[in-house]
């Protein structure tokens, strides 16, 4: 009984996923029957000998037990449709492996030749064969790029390819044979023989032919590529003629060709008569009829079939004639003269593409994630049209991978960087297209290295790529890195990962400098992955980032595989030995030569010989020292496979010559011709350093750095570029990616700075020496043209001038504008004549009149900007205006319109007035706003009063949500044209946004202070009163140093009240203003006067008390004294001195303040007064002491002073009076407020009359809540008390203020609305801790879109929409004071005059409801819509369309039933029916309109066909 190989006894998976169901079948039968048949079958036969012709079988068991032919031992028939192969024959057809095939076993294994791999192995004897199971075809390009798939496929196709080559490493049943044995199957019937003999005579004409067949076959007839035999040629033409295009394309199957013009496909069908293509045996043709100006384009064929596509170009150009345009070929041709064309997707085929929130240079670091990213704005927005999104890097198309991911949300286009590398460094390009039309934007990414494991260690290699890789060999390649750690790289290590392991092998004992070194010893059919570091003395750097998978395979066997379908992996390699041919001994090698040389290798490549026979072929090198004859072999113990080889070992300086021999199983070939003598040097010698660095200056941050390529240079791999801050010692790399070219900009520099730079030149071989280093340049913009004005308006129009405006270039070029230049053209029936210059002295405003024009005639303009590098392109001309008297009686528009001090919730507006103002002179104007995206009946008015200045703060703002706004003059006659729309604005507070600041310094000068850190060096601070231009400044003083500007007031009075704003040119919008009035005005000139005129402050005022011995002690204590301070002591305005009277002691430590008097006299009674200065600080205390000369009387408090403290009151009129009670007053005694240490400016001066000092707080609310101060003083001293309006304390006083409102309320009141009916109460004002409710009928009133409440102003009210019957009754409105509720009450029962109110809101005639928006139908389609109306009356019904009375009539039939049911029936609509229809319902009580939009739409294949008639 057979028994299966352990792999298939022991894996079951094997079986069921790659054995045929019929092989499954045919072995188990011949398991089966081999026990009762084992003596038929021998291990060969006579009718079965060398050259015998296999079998074709048709079914799927080709297995025959009938057959008279005997098989060997253990072996099984397989056959799926496919010719076994005779014994030793060599045929092998490359267009047969693609067919779905396997191949039988040779009836008899004979034995192989000696093999100089497995001569061991040849000699064993194993029970079993394995035949070769080969899959279905698979369609595969290339090698794969998944690791799996890779080993899969370089597997499976060198088990393939050694079936047909030298058969090592196959086992085989050998099974020894004896002469009698096959005598004794010689003895076969007649019958079996007569079988065998047809059966034989019957295949030999099958494969003949077969042969013959493939003989026929044409080569070109094979499946390959296209390729374009004739390409067409590049055409230049005159206007109306015609032209035509061809070419030749060969390639199996037939190739596609399809023509495109600016990359989009030509559509013959959207351009009738246009374009004709024929594709003629095998000749194709494009001719393009009666060419025009447009057609000038790139024109190209492209041929695709299954094995891939292929492109040529040519340029088309049309000449037009000199002169000028005839207007009737534009009419006589009915040429649109839209800016659309259409294109085979049916869209319009040029958009406008704008990139907004742009990505800019990025820096980043390896390992980081980055991302880019751009918003793209597209217009027109077609849907179903998606744009082509695509990224590129240096030029280079970038395809999604592990390491970068593109993404694309119908808005916004963004690429992330997954793990950033020093590979991704480069200039990355986002180009977006629609049709034939595209735009780009590109920004610099930059990648610095990670940081060093080990201190000093150098950065990592770079671009790892696998070259020429072999059987055996490939050459691994990098870049050196930028960064070496502050000492030399000594070399580079090479590491090898074999894929679907984790297990690294470093490839090189010493480390190599040669940017490229050969690792050999790699198994075939295997893939690899590889990586490099660097060392120096400090240590190994990090690996690189890993190179793509590459496979051990032979060049020739690699492009087989491309083109090859390969075998399905079993997870082992199964194949069967098929008997070899005879052995020849292979010719020599040829074409052999050194391709690269270097100190530490030499590597050869050669061809294979011709004369090689069919097996496969290793290679022997040997070498010798040059003039001798002395050749060693240098691969002694086992040949190479591949006709690559790198030698080692060799001595330096040296010089060797080399040969190959070839070997197979015949024996060992000729050597080949030697090479000529090599000297083991590296060939390839390190660049000499860059010439010629140049630096010029490009923006603020960036500096753009030429130089010239050294001379002799071979192999460059680019450049590295460093900089350094003059005079600092200290170098950085500006680019971690060598670049190619001899420019590049140096980005991430620091504005203001003065840098040199150096520049170094990468090859193989190493980086060169530094170049001179640079002259310094400082970093700052460069000076350029201004981009063009653009949005240019009409502001005012005459008889024979016009006045225009327009909008400041976008980009200034890094300077003022000193001017602008205007040119017009007439327009003549559509056609534009010649520009003629306007001015010929620059004119500074964006306002100019250009006279000497004809009435009547109509004209463009175009604006061009200058500044000191020049004069910039000219805008686009404008649109047509025709030159006329404007008769009109409103305003023009207002110009100029910008926003400046945006924020995030507020912007302020600034414009000019109108040049025309109408009949009547400008009294205001109007601001009006919407959001950038909202449509155009969404404009809203910010102001609902005219505005008497030319600007607005707007506030109210939605952070992040962009804006546009515009301008409208109003006069008696009424409201103007808006002006031109500002830019859209983004409401955001940018980082970095400072705001002015104002202060005030120890010399009491107050002043206003901006600065900002965005400055470019040809920046200035222009400062503004009311955001005009500051014409008298004898009052304020402006000084600028840098980045900060302080504008000081002389004297700070009245006329210095208002808007103090300051921009900063050539900005981004840096702006910001400060208001002065009135009460800033006196909080800045108190504090100016603190400042000017400090106050020492004290913890306790002069005080006395008399001790044990009869001493008297004066003393006060100050918060802190200088080592500065002094002291004065005075006595009835006399300076008393330390003596043996007194006593005086100063603690500057403590602030403490004292004097002894020895005794108490009677001529010691009157006034003691200490007097305190430290620095500018100066402050007093007095107090009198009356005595009758034993009794003492030491009155304290002799200055003014609080009877009562500080307390509250809430007025009749809801206010807040806060009051206390004073003495000792005179006329000279100041008052002074504050609330939280912050002085409240009051309007009147207190009169004492009565005592009582009050200070009035009007519609007192939360923000008023705090710590309230008053302080009385003169020269005799000063008192203060103080009033905490906090928590409990402010929550009592809001519950009275509350109280008070609650009892000001008027008594309810009725109202009738549009919607319904309002009750409504006034009350003195309201605060939010008033808490209001309503109830009905008993019963507290739930609010919802028909029943809510609200406060406007000073009124409360309750709205009811849509009232009903059941909204009758008694109304209560509750206003609860925090203890206390306060009811005001309203009867709405029927009774009295508030029930005629309800009456008209209750039976109005309305529409309840049933008809839609919007009704969209197809044409041909029955339309019906219904609704129901109410009224009491019965309203009367009729209908409107497109705002005109409508009636019914054969078509539309209009239908009023019962009172209340409304039809509306169209029988059969068409396109005409579409429209707006509005029911209109009307009583005695009111009336209601409901509209319905009702659209018609033809269906697509109608519309094609009607198109297709009409053509």
């Amino acid at each position: 009984m057979m028994s299966l190989p352990f792999y298939q006894r022991h894996h079951e998976h094997y079986d069921r996923a790659y054995r045929h169901k019929a092989l499954s079948s045919t072995v188990s039968q011949y398991q089966k029957e081999t026990k009762s048949k084992s003596a038929v079958y021998a291990q060969g036969s006579a009718a079965y000998a060398r050259g015998s012709a296999a079998y074709r079988h048709s079914s799927a068991a080709g297995f025959s037990l009938d057959s008279s032919a005997a098989y060997s031992h253990g072996s099984s028939a397989y056959d799926l449709e496919s010719a076994a192969y005779s014994h030793g024959s060599t045929a092998y057809d490359s267009s047969a492996a693609q067919k779905d095939q396997s191949y039988k076993m040779s009836p008899k294994a004979k034995r192989a030749k000696q093999s100089l791999i497995s001569e061991d192995k040849e000699n064993e004897a194993l029970d079993y064969s394995v035949p070769i199971f080969t899959g279905r075809q698979v369609n595969i390009s290339g090698i794969t790029d998944t690791e799996e798939e890779r080993i899969k496929e370089s597997a499976a196709y060198v088990a393939k390819r050694n079936l047909f080559a030298t058969g090592e490493g196959v086992s085989v049943s050998k099974v020894a044979k004896t002469t009698s044995e096959e005598e004794h199957h010689e003895k076969k019937s007649r019958k079996v023989a007569i079988r065998e003999s047809a059966e034989r005579v019957a295949m030999k004409k099958t494969l003949e032919e077969t042969q013959a067949f493939h003989r026929k076959l044409n080569q070109d007839k094979l499946l390959h590529a296209p390729e374009f035999i004739i390409e067409p040629r590049s055409h230049t033409i005159w206007e109306k003629e015609n032209v035509r295009f061809n070419c030749s394309v060969a390639g199996w199957p037939e190739p596609r060709v399809t023509w495109y013009k600016n990359n989009v496909p030509i559509d013959v069908q959207a351009h009738p008569g246009k374009y004709i293509i024929q594709s003629r045996y095998g000749l194709h043709s494009l001719e393009i009829t009666e060419c025009e100006f447009d057609d000038t384009a790139q024109y190209h064929a492209s041929a695709m079939n299954v094995k891939g596509e292929v492109s040529v170009y040519a340029s088309l150009v049309v000449k037009r004639y000199k002169g000028e345009i005839d207007a009737s070929l534009l009419h006589g041709r009915n040429l649109s003269l839209s800016p659309f064309a259409v294109t085979p997707h049916g869209y319009a085929s040029r958009f406008e593409i704008s990139f907004v929130d742009k990505f800019d240079v990025a820096f980043g670091r390896e390992g980081e994630t980055m991302s880019l990213g751009c918003t793209v704005v597209i217009n027109p927005d077609i849907k179903r049209f998606k744009p082509d999104i695509e990224w590129y890097r240096n030029g280079v198309l970038i395809t999604p991978s592990k390491w970068v991911q593109m993404q694309w949300s119908g808005e916004r286009a963004s690429l992330t960087l997954t793990h950033a590398n020093k590979e991704d460094e480069g200039l990355y390009t986002l180009r977006v297209a629609m049709g034939e039309y595209y735009e780009e934007y590109s920004g610099y990414v930059f990648v610095r290295d990670a940081d060093a494991e080990i201190p000093g260690a150098p950065g990592a290699p770079l671009d790892v790529q696998c070259l020429d890789a072999n059987k055996d060999y490939v050459i691994v390649s990098w870049k050196q890195p930028a960064v070496d750690g502050g000492n030399p790289i000594l070399g580079y290590f090479i590491d090898r990962c074999e894929v679907g392991t984790s297990h690294w092998t470093q490839c090189n004992e010493n480390p190599v400098k040669f940017a490229r070194f050969p690792v050999t010893g790699l198994i075939e059919g295997r893939s690899y992955i590889f990586r490099v570091r660097a060392v120096n003395k400090a240590g190994v750097s990090l690996p690189s980032r890993v190179s793509e998978p590459v496979a051990a395979l032979d060049p020739a066997d690699r492009a087989r595989l491309r083109s090859h379908p390969s075998a399905p992996w079993t997870g082992q390699i199964i194949v069967t030995e098929e008997e070899p041919a005879e052995g020849v001994v292979p010719g020599p090698p040829t074409d052999l030569q050194v391709i690269e040389a270097t100190k530490n290798y030499v590597v050869l490549s050669w061809k294979p010989p011709g004369q090689r026979g069919h097996e496969g072929i290793m290679y022997f090198v040997e070498k010798c020292v040059a003039g001798t004859e002395d050749w060693q072999r240098v691969n002694t113990e086992i040949p190479v496979k591949s006709p690559r080889f790198a030698v080692f070992d060799l001595s330096e300086g040296k010089s060797y010559c080399f040969r190959v021999r070839c070997c197979n199983s015949a024996g060992i070939g000729e050597p080949s011709e030697a090479t000529e003598a090599t000297v083991v040097d590296d060939k390839l010698d390190i660049p000499k350093a860059p010439g010629r660095i140049m630096p010029t200056r490009n923006t603020d941050t960036s500096v753009v750095v030429t130089w010239t390529e050294p001379p002799d240079a071979k192999e460059l791999v680019g450049y590295y570029i460093e900089s350094s801050v003059e005079g600092s010692g200290r170098w950085e790399p500006c680019n971690n990616n060598p670049v190619k070219g001899t420019r590049f900009v140096c980005h991430g520099l620091s504005t203001g700075e003065k840098y040199i730079f150096r520049v170094r030149a990468v090859n193989a071989a190493g980086l060169s020496e530094f170049s001179q280093e640079s002259e310094p340049i400082e970093v700052k913009a460069a000076i350029a043209a201004p981009s063009p004005p653009y949005d240019i308006v009409v502001l005012e129009s005459v008889r024979d001038s016009m006045v225009l405006g327009w909008k400041q270039p976008e980009a200034i070029g890094g300077t003022e504008i000193t001017g602008y230049y205007v040119n017009y053209r007439e327009v003549v029936d559509g056609v534009p004549g010649k520009w003629k210059e306007a001015n010929i002295k620059a004119v500074a405003d964006r306002a100019y009149r250009i006279e000497n024009l004809k009435e009547n005639m109509v004209y463009q303009f175009q604006v061009a900007a200058a500044n000191l590098a020049g004069v910039g392109a000219p805008s686009k001309p404008s649109k047509s205006f025709k030159c006329e008297e404007w008769t009109i009686a409103v305003p023009g528009p207002p110009h100029d319109v910008k926003c400046t001090e945006v924020r995030k919730d507020s912007l302020v507006l600034l414009w000019k007035e109108p040049v025309y103002s109408g009949r009547t002179p400008v009294v205001g104007y109007y601001v009006d706003m919407k959001e950038t995206e909202a449509k155009e009946e969404r404009w809203r008015s910010v102001n609902e009063k005219p505005l008497q200045k030319k600007y607005l703060k707007i506030g109210g703002l939605t952070q992040g949500v962009s804006y546009v706004f515009r301008v409208r003059a109003a006069n008696q006659a009424g409201v103007g044209k808006p002006s031109d729309v500002t830019d859209a604005v983004i409401a955001e507070t940018r980082p970095g946004t400072k705001e002015v600041v104002v202060d005030v310094d120890d010399n009491g000068v107050i002043s206003l202070n901006f600065e900002c850190d965005q400055m470019s060096p040809d920046s200035k601070f222009i400062w503004s009163k009311n955001y005009e231009p500051i014409e008298d400044d004898s009052r304020l003083n402006i000084d600028t140093k840098g980045g900060k500007s302080k504008l000081s007031f002389k004297n700070l009075g009245e006329d210095d009240l208002g808007i103090y704003s300051c921009i900063v040119t050539d900005t981004d919008g840096v702006s910001s203003s400060y208001t002065i009035d009135e009460e800033e005005m006196k909080r800045l000139l108190a504090l100016s006067h603190e400042r000017q005129f400090p106050t020492v402050p004290l913890i306790s005022e002069l005080a006395v008390e008399i001790l044990e011995k009869g001493e008297v002690r004066f003393w006060l204590q100050a918060e802190k004294l200088s080592g500065n301070a002094k002291a004065n002591f005075v006595f009835n305005d006399k300076e008393i001195f330390n003596g043996e009277k007194y006593k005086m002691k100063v603690d500057k430590n403590t602030g403490l303040v004292e004097m002894i008097m020895d005794k108490l006299e009677e001529k010691d009674e009157g006034t003691y007064t200490f007097q305190l200065q430290d620095g500018k600080a100066t402050n007093q205390s007095s107090l009198v002491l009356i005595g009758d000369g034993r009794l003492i009387c030491i009155m304290q408090g002799v200055g003014p002073h609080f009877v009562d403290k500080l307390g509250w009151e809430v007025t009749d009129e809801c206010n807040v009076m806060l009051k206390c009670k004073v003495a000792n007053i005179k006329k000279e005694t100041h008052i002074v407020w504050y609330k939280d240490d912050r002085e409240i400016m009051v309007d009147e001066e207190h009169d004492f009359k009565d005592g009582v000092c009050t200070l009035l707080i009007s519609e007192f609310s939360k923000k008023d809540a705090g710590t309230y101060e008053v302080i009385l003083k003169d020269d005799r001293g000063k008192d203060s008390s103080e009033l905490k309006l906090k928590d409990t304390a402010f929550a009592d006083l809001m519950n009275e203020v509350c109280r008070r409102i609650a009892l000001s309320a008027t008594d309810l009141k009725i109202q009738s609305t549009a919607e319904g009916i309002r009750l409504y109460s006034y009350v003195t004002y309201y605060v939010e801790d008033l808490r209001v409710g309503w109830v009905h009928n008993d019963t507290q009133i739930k609010f919802t879109d028909r029943m809510r409440t609200g406060v406007t102003g000073e009124q409360i009210w309750l709205q009811i929409n849509e009232p009903t019957p059941q909204d009758k009754g008694r109304y209560i409105m509750e206003l609860f004071d925090g203890s206390t509720t306060h009811t005001k009450t309203v009867d709405l029962s029927g009774q009295g005059r508030p029930f005629p109110l309800l009456t008209s809101s209750l039976y109005r005639a309305r529409v309840l409801g049933g008809l839609p928006d919007v009704v969209t139908i197809q044409e041909g389609k029955a339309l019906n819509l219904s609704c129901t109306v109410w009224g009491d009356p019965t309203p009367e019904v009729s209908w409107l369309k497109n705002e005109k009375s409508f009636v019914s009539d054969a078509n539309c039939i209009l239908r009023f039933e019962s009172g209340k049911n409304v039809s509306f029936s169209i029988s059969t609509v068409s396109t005409q029916d579409s429209g707006k229809y509005s029911i209109v319902v009307k009583n005695k009580y009111g009336t209601e309109t409901s509209d319905v939009t009702v659209s018609v739409y033809i269906p697509e294949e109608e519309r094609e066909s009607e198109q297709e008639k009409k053509q």
